[in-house]
């Protein structure tokens, strides 16, 4: 029973506990069965490398639900699965084509996306490998990934659904256009950083040469699109001018000057230049005055045919030669440089994205989006943590914009939509429809996009159940319980996952969205590849341990504020577990083959108060797991198992295992307390609870610890006087041990004590004196009802008065100058702090906590001024 090595070796227990789960089938729901159910699908991975540290956090905590649920007797359905990540795996796989010399367009579309197949296979195998590695007890056999045929049938069903409703739709407007990508994004999948560029005045000719009028941009380039000049109507400065012309430089054609309401009369030179193809505001301007919509633009991001002389050059070139052909003809008024602003980044590739005007599909939000809203403000979908997350999806939500679904790719699910040479755009069911919807043409193509990868992954909740058919799994499993994700997919996924789960199921996808935070490195920075700072949890995982590395992600899991794990921190998790086996080591050598019949009826104090102490802490770290505190539950259980159990409870159980008459009922509490915590730590800390919880007497039928029952309430076992007589105990043997301490008394050295106490304490020291004298190094304990005399150092406990031999100390001498320093530091710390309690000026503008806080330092300091010239005093002559 007690055959644990000295020392724990993750690396030997974790693989072989997983493949065990696994292979009895414990982590699968079992669709049907009776009870509160939990089910969850994991926020899918893309399949373009392998997990980073994100992916540890967040798998981290569903694990740690999904564990606690089974034991509690829930039904539980923890759904694994992969995203196809259209643009970020197209990225990745045509930079692994050209290191071997290949190009997809040399490959031709077939080819290529055969090539992601045999991709996929190879990176979804390892992500999900990885997951097993951290220990995630997923459904392996419901695992999906978003272009599993299923799942592309749902997709299909959704958008000819959406098509014939009259929600999608073709339109040509400015989208945000990734050059390197070759592809539109949508507005969310654009990230926006402050870059230093330049500001740029330039004077517009008035057409009949009688003046100019003035406008500043950032782009200069984009003047060669330009098709307006847009003021305030009630602007004074240029009410004159509205309806007259300009001649735009460079391109020699005259545009018109508009009024607008949207312009701001103090903003910069209160006129500015409308470039509808290139500028969503502008785009709005010229819808608006009728403007013309000249695309300056290709695919690429080089200037085409309506650009004149400056064709071909690339959009970064053209800036330059543009400002400089202004220069020339005296038409630069000013330039500010550098000039910080904000600049949008494609989220895939980090290029600069351009405003462009192009074709793409839509779908109208508006209507769909209201009743996602009422969801939330009802309460039928909680957001964890509310504060800021649920304003900013309202705000989000309220003031929606169409969504491009369209993508410029060669992966992904592709467009349903078909034309015939008749001029017919039809929508089908079909993979592939042999002749027009409309007329019978057999001449008809497909539309050559693809769909937004966030179109599939919206259907996640349900398309993963089986969805358009009415499969059992979606009938018991829909809604699911809670999301798990990070606030970065607040807008992208969590969001569109409601609007689709309410248009489509009727019901919310989930009842509750649980928001946390990324995972920065050691130093507080946001990971990135470009800076080098990526963590690989994998590695830390073989460092320190899986249980460490969970633990440490759990403990700092605050909902909704970013994750900063130190290494440090895991090593000290890495101890942590060895903390545990280590104690359950001396548990198991002190417990016979069969469990302890039962707990005493009447507990001895130390037996009373660590199982009130052990009942606080599954009360407290309960509720903490129902309100998704993770870092509050990891806390008072590490508290409980590292100060409680460990240094206090074991080392007074083993003066009652000495004698045969406590013996039995301290076997038993030492094995229900260790029963109940592991089965508390096992959703955090799977593999070392299951290799010591295998060990111990008495688990009945469970073949694991994955199946045992999650601690029950143990407030039978609540004893506030028990936890306050043994409080009495602890700062009696902390002060003791402080004394020591303090005057360098051996560890080895036995000391005597005489204790002046109330009778109620007395009473209570008097009966647990043995384990004092042990806990505190004493040769003798006395009770008396006075001061022994000088030759003793007074240290005051409560309303106990404890005296300590100064015989004890090993050179007075020395002694008397380390108190003398003491006291002359502490007195300076004083002198400071009454210094600004003396101040007017202070007392006048600080806030009150702060001089508060200065009040106490001033009382702590006096405090132990007197503390230390009492036992200066008391210090033999030497």
């Amino acid at each position: 029973m007690s055959d644990l090595a000295k020392v724990y070796d993750p690396k030997g227990v974790e693989s072989r506990w997983y493949d065990y789960w696994r292979g009895r089938g414990l982590f699968a729901g079992a669709t049907g069965a009776p009870g509160r159910q939990l089910s969850i699908v994991i926020p899918p991975p893309n399949i373009t490398g392998a997990l980073h540290m994100g992916h540890a956090l967040n798998g981290t905590l569903q694990d740690i639900v999904a564990r606690r649920a089974r034991m509690q007797g829930r039904p539980t359905m923890w759904l694994p699965g992969t995203d196809h990540a259209a643009i970020a795996t197209q990225n990745v796989l045509e930079r692994r084509l050209a290191e071997e010399g290949i190009s997809r367009q040399e490959m031709g579309r077939e080819a290529f996306e055969a090539r992601f197949w045999e991709w996929k296979q190879e990176y979804e195998a390892r992500i999900l490998d990885q997951f097993a590695k951290l220990g995630c007890s997923l459904d392996w056999d419901r695992t999906r990934f978003t272009m599993d045929a299923g799942l592309s049938h749902a997709v299909r069903t959704v958008f000819v659904r959406l098509y014939e409703e009259g929600r999608i739709y073709r339109g040509t407007r400015i989208i945000n256009w990734c050059p390197r990508c070759v592809s539109a994004l949508s507005d969310i999948e654009v990230k926006h950083f402050d870059r230093d560029g330049e500001l740029v005045t330039l004077r517009y000719p008035l057409s009949d040469g009688s003046g100019h009028i003035t406008v500043a941009t950032t782009r200069v380039e984009t003047m060669l699109g330009d098709s307006g000049v847009a003021v305030s109507p009630d602007d004074d400065r240029y009410r004159h001018l509205i309806g007259s012309t300009v001649r735009l430089p460079l391109m020699d054609r005259d545009i018109p000057i508009v009024a607008d309401e949207s312009v701001d009369a103090e903003f910069g030179t209160g006129a500015v230049k409308v470039t509808p193809a290139h500028d969503p505001n502008d785009f709005d301007i010229g819808q608006r005055h009728g403007l013309e919509q000249i695309n300056i633009f290709d695919e690429r991001a080089q200037v085409n045919e309506n650009g004149g002389r400056f064709a071909g050059l690339d959009r970064f070139e053209a800036r330059k030669t543009v400002l400089e052909a202004l220069r020339e003809r005296g038409l630069v008024e000013a330039e500010e440089r550098p000039y910080l602003h904000s600049v949008g980044h494609c989220d895939r590739c980090d290029s600069i994205i351009e405003p462009w005007l192009s074709e793409q599909w839509f779908v109208a939000m508006k209507e769909l989006a209201a009743p996602a809203v009422e969801a939330v403000t009802s309460g039928r979908i909680r957001i964890i943590p509310a504060q800021p997350f649920e304003k900013q999806y309202l705000d989000w939500m309220t003031n929606i914009r169409d969504w491009c679904i369209s993508r410029q790719l060669w992966l992904g699910h592709r467009i349903p939509v078909w034309y015939c040479a008749s001029g017919h755009t039809f929508a089908s069911m079909e993979e592939a429809p042999v002749a027009c919807a409309e007329c019978g043409g057999s001449d008809i193509e497909q539309d050559p996009d693809v769909l937004d990868t966030w179109f599939s992954s919206q259907l996640w909740p349900f398309s993963t159940l089986g969805w358009p058919e009415e499969t059992d799994d979606l009938r018991y499993w829909y809604p699911t319980t809670v999301l798990v994700t990070a606030y970065e997919i607040l807008y992208l996924w969590v969001a569109r996952m409601i609007v689709a789960g309410l248009h489509f199921m009727g019901e919310v996808p989930f009842h509750e969205v649980l928001i946390h935070g990324i995972v920065r490195d050691f130093e507080g920075k946001k990971m990135s590849k470009s800076k080098g700072n990526t963590i690989d949890p994998m590695d830390l995982s073989d460092r320190y341990g899986t249980d460490a590395l969970r633990f440490s992600l759990a403990r700092s899991a605050i909902p909704g504020q970013d994750t900063n794990v130190a290494e440090e921190w895991i090593e000290g998790d890495r101890r942590f577990a060895n903390k545990l086996w280590n104690a359950s080591r001396f548990v198991l050598s002190n417990l016979g083959e069969q469990p302890p019949e039962g707990l005493p009826a009447e507990p001895a104090l130390p037996e009373a108060w660590i199982l009130s102490r052990l009942a606080q802490t599954v009360r407290a770290a309960d509720a903490a797991m129902d309100s998704y505190e993770f870092a509050e539950a990891a806390r008072s259980i590490y508290q409980f198992v590292w100060s409680e159990f460990c240094d206090w409870y074991l080392e007074m159980a083993k003066l009652g295992l000495r004698d045969e008459s406590t013996a039995p009922a301290v076997r038993s509490v030492l094995h229900h307390v260790l029963d109940t915590t592991l089965r508390l730590l096992h959703p955090l800390m799977p593999f070392v609870t299951e290799e010591i919880w295998q060990r111990l007497p008495g688990r009945g039928d469970d073949e694991s610890i994955m199946t045992a029952s999650w601690p029950a309430d143990e407030r039978m076992h609540l004893d506030p006087d028990a936890e306050q007589r043994m409080v009495l105990l602890q700062e009696l043997v902390v002060e003791i041990r402080r004394f020591r301490h303090e005057h360098s008394v051996a560890p080895r050295t036995k000391i005597d004590a005489v204790v002046v106490a109330p009778a109620a304490h007395a009473q209570t020291i008097q009966l647990h004196s043995q384990e004092l004298r042990a806990l505190a190094g004493l040769e003798e304990l006395t009770l008396a009802e006075a001061s022994p005399g000088t030759g003793w150092s007074r240290i005051v406990v409560g309303q106990a008065e404890v005296y300590l031999p100064l015989t004890a100390v090993a050179d007075p001498a020395a002694e008397r100058g380390r108190l003398t320093k003491s006291i002359f530091d502490l007195q300076a710390q004083a002198d400071r702090a009454n210094a600004k309690l003396d101040s007017p000026g202070f007392m006048d503008r600080a806030p009150s906590d702060v001089v508060d806080k200065v009040r106490g330092q001033l009382a702590e300091a006096q405090a132990r001024i007197e503390k230390l010239r009492a036992q200066l005093e008391q210090l033999p002559d030497g």
